[in-house]
């Protein structure tokens, strides 16, 4: 049964939400009557997704590492549907490169994708929710920022930024009515992690040995943090990182 547009009850942006991370989210946001709203570069890709999630979700495309059309994205989908309730900041980026061979321009591109424009998406669409005087936005770091992992330099610096910014966004916002909080995902089965892991078998033995749980997560774990942070059930919890790893953060 697909949910009817007339029963929405928020409008939630996901970036990235075509694939990976930010599909599981997207789905149960609009599983749950959430007016859905998947931003991302790749157009075919979004007209699949959409077309899986049936009316409640519309796709935007828009490179947002171009930070100019950042305000026009966000002007747009606030005329079309009124307000925006939730953001989720899942787009980004990696690179794996041993540490001297990353060149200033790869560092930039990183940072410029993962932290400039998350910040740059936040503060337009904040400029929405402050009449509303709520929101809720939900940015996705990752286990690179709880600890040093090989050859990721500028991605680590970038989830770095990203933890330190939720909770800067959480102080000022807070006041305002709007809560900023943050997915910390650990090792989760997606299509780019097989790539990275099954394709590196040692470091796929380390992730398992120092996940307590013994396994790798499913994309449906982290929607469910996002979804919660997303809701009333959270109404009274703002500047957080919640780690949904089996507990590797905390694994020997």
């Amino acid at each position: 049964m697909t949910p009817d547009s007339n029963a929405a009850t928020k409008v939630a942006i996901v970036t990235g939400g075509a694939s990976g991370l930010g599909y599981a989210i997207a789905e149960k946001f609009v599983n749950n009557n959430f007016r859905t709203i998947i931003v991302g570069r790749n157009e075919d890709k979004l007209k699949e997704a959409k077309a899986n999630f049936g009316e409640l979700c519309t796709y935007m495309v828009c490179d947002l590492s171009d930070l100019q059309q950042i305000p026009g994205l966000v002007s747009n989908i606030a005329a079309e549907f009124g307000t925006i309730d939730v953001l989720v900041n899942n787009a980004g980026i990696n690179m794996k490169k041993p540490f001297v061979e990353v060149t200033d321009e790869e560092f930039q591109r990183i940072i410029l994708t993962n932290v400039t424009a998350v910040f740059a998406l936040s503060r337009e669409v904040v400029k929405v929710m402050q009449p509303n005087k709520k929101g809720s936005i939900i940015n996705i770091s990752s286990m690179a920022s709880q600890y040093g992992i090989p050859k990721v330099i500028a991605y680590t610096a970038s989830k770095s930024a990203i933890e330190g910014m939720t909770r800067a966004m959480a102080v000022d916002l807070s006041p305002e009515g709007i809560r900023v909080n943050c997915v910390a995902p650990g090792f989760i089965a997606t299509d780019m992690s097989a790539k990275a892991l099954n394709n590196d078998p040692e470091r796929k033995n380390k992730v398992l040995s120092r996940t307590p749980m013994g396994h790798l997560g499913e994309p449906a774990d982290v929607a469910e943090a996002v979804y919660y942070y997303a809701t009333e059930g959270a109404k009274y919890v703002t500047g957080t990182v919640l780690p949904v790893d089996g507990g590797n953060s905390i694994g020997f």
